[in-house]
């Protein structure tokens, strides 16, 4: 028999992009209420959630979200990329485990449940209950990628009991120490606190992803990679990909509220750190108020071939602050996903990259 070649591969942000797990909007949930929902979403927003969860996302915010997912789709097939989708699935079923209950949340970001490290896709032990399934709308795929030689690996399976979540927790002030909701009873993470540079990979410790989360991945990836972490001065932070993303080699952007970029990790000096411009404010007040994300959505790009980069329309600031860094922005409209979670980068995972296994660092 001839050996397999896996169609999972990718080692960065940045190497031609070949094949992609895009999201779905479908069955989509408003999250069961829980602290660790709640802390990790804006104020305004986690009013709303508390009061419609386990209802479906109404069809207000749906209509225009699936309008942009289904023209940035199309986008990406005229790009030469090949576009995967999870099952559509009713997330409003209720289902358990021993120690508690709760609805579904949605398949909109697999950035979040699954983690490609080169030739291996990883589905991640992530916080959220309402998540705790969220993998399976994706095992189809999954299950194909293996068949034709991909490594899957799934990490522990939490137990998501009271043991994991600080009793009483506040959100700190500015002037307060940082602390977060979690506490190290098991490893939790969301890939999503994870970005690759090829065998160098960034972390941020947040609300969804503990030390022992990070400790974890550390062991698996053993001494072939380095894993680093970047110190988040957001109060609530969730998600790397608003506050540190490498868009090719010697290249890296960088949110200014949350980073200081005299405390980024030592390997970085060598690179240029291109500093995110203010977001463009929003007009009206719809997605404020329903947005699950923080205002640096400006950040949260999908590098095409590290030339070519797909940003949001409306940032205008941005698609120009791209240009300047010698990049060719190729605007896009995904404004209405962020209720859903984010957007182009937290839309997707990239499955497959054209490229191999490199050091970017000296």
């Amino acid at each position: 028999m001839e050996p397999l070649v896996s169609p999972v591969g990718s080692h960065n942000e940045w190497d031609p992009l070949e094949e992609i797990i895009v999201g779905r909007l479908d069955g989509a949930t408003i999250p069961f209420r829980h602290p660790v929902v709640s802390c990790n979403i804006p104020r305004w927003a986690a009013r709303f959630q508390g009061l419609a969860a386990g209802f479906r996302f109404p069809r207000m915010l749906i209509e225009p979200a699936q309008r942009e997912l289904d023209q940035f789709i199309t986008l990406l097939g005229s790009l030469g990329v090949t576009v995967r989708r999870p099952e559509a699935v009713d997330h409003r079923r209720r289902f358990s485990t021993p120690g508690w209950k709760s609805r579904g949340f949605g398949n909109t970001c697999p950035r979040d449940s699954l983690l490609v490290i080169g030739d291996e896709i990883i589905e991640t032990p992530m916080a959220w209950p309402c998540r705790y399934f969220e993998t399976h709308s994706y095992r189809p795929i999954l299950k194909d990628y293996f068949r034709r030689g991909a490594r899957w690996t799934a990490a522990p399976r939490p137990q998501l009991s009271d043991a994991l979540f600080e009793a009483r927790f506040s959100i700190p002030r500015a002037d307060e120490p940082m602390r977060y909701i979690l506490t190290e009873f098991e490893p939790v993470f969301d890939a999503a606190d994870f970005v690759r540079a090829g065998r160098d990979i960034f972390v941020t410790r947040s609300n969804v992803t503990n030390r022992s989360g990070i400790e974890w991945m550390r062991r698996h990836l053993g001494p072939e990679y380095r894993v680093h972490e970047i110190e988040s001065r957001c109060r609530a932070p969730m998600h790397i990909d608003t506050t540190f993303l490498p868009l090719a080699p010697g290249k890296v952007l960088v949110n200014p509220e949350y980073v200081d970029v005299d405390r980024l990790p030592d390997i970085l000096k060598s690179w240029d750190v291109l500093i995110a411009p203010e977001p463009d404010p929003l007009k009206g007040p719809l997605l404020k108020l329903t947005s699950m994300c923080g205002r640096w959505l400006n950040m949260n790009v999908l590098v095409i071939d590290g030339q070519r980069v797909i940003a949001e329309r409306h940032h205008t600031t941005m698609l120009r602050a791209l240009e300047s860094w010698g990049f060719e922005p190729i605007p896009c409209d995904l404004l209405h996903y962020a209720p859903f979670g984010g957007s182009f980068h937290c839309a997707t995972l990239d499955v497959r990259r054209r490229g191999t296994l490199e050091s970017y660092f000296s």
